[in-house]
């Protein structure tokens, strides 16, 4: 599922530069010139807020606390852009849950990079919630660290399970190579892309008849699809 992204902020060209570029980057992004128009909006469809604090009538603070006190939307990420540049701001939009908090001016390069962070993060986070994905018969339990095809346990290893969760968590969506090790390996210095392609080929090889749910999209990467 592609990532979903808000941008909120009153300065109109701003948000459409914004909304250009990450579109560009295969994400899906609707913006709002105010938090009175962000609010009218369907705020548990977001995967992350690109949020400008100073606004209007209601700050783009007052949108993050409310969003904070909703049990709703309390997990959805949340990055500041503001030209509040002090260390007082910085502070207090860190202590509101604020995921990240960019100053104005900033570089498209930059905000491109942080909301990748971001996303990274936050899903990872999401997949450690969930206690078990199903698919037909194929399960991922994270709780037990277990893989069952048709109730029958499947000896997965640690980097197998670890990119089957990731790919079955986010179905119908093609991963990278580079996307695949910086979520899997994140911990390791030197991991070649190779590696990827063999674990690939092993869990295929091990989950039998839902084997071929794991596509190959040549010269892009990887995917699950049930």
């Amino acid at each position: 599922m592609t990532d979903r992204i808000l941008v909120v902020d009153d300065e109109e060209t701003l948000c459409d530069v914004l909304k250009l570029n990450l579109e560009n980057e295969g994400y899906d992004v609707d913006v709002a010139y105010s938090v009175e128009q962000a609010l009218a909006l369907d705020l548990t469809r977001y995967s992350l807020i690109l949020l400008d604090i100073m606004m209007g009538e209601i700050s783009g603070i007052k949108m993050a606390k409310m969003m904070k006190s909703n049990h709703e939307t309390a997990d959805i990420p949340i990055i500041f852009c503001t030209a509040k540049d002090t260390e007082d701001d910085m502070i207090i939009g860190l202590n509101m849950g604020a995921d990240d908090y960019i100053v104005k001016p900033y570089t498209i390069r930059n905000i491109l990079a942080r909301v990748k962070t971001v996303l990274r993060r936050a899903n990872r986070t999401a997949g450690e919630k969930v206690d078990a994905i199903v698919v037909d018969g194929l399960k991922v339990d994270h709780r037990l660290k277990m893989c069952t095809v048709d109730g029958k346990e499947v000896k997965l290893s640690k980097k197998e399970f670890e990119i089957l969760a990731f790919l079955m968590k986010n179905q119908n969506r093609i991963f990278t190579r580079d996307e695949l090790l910086n979520f899997v390996w994140k911990d390791e210095v030197v991991v070649l892309d190779r590696t990827v392609d063999v674990n690939i080929t092993r869990l295929r090889q091990k989950l039998g008849i839902y084997g071929h749910c794991i596509i190959t999209r040549s010269g892009y990467g990887y995917g699950f699809q049930a």
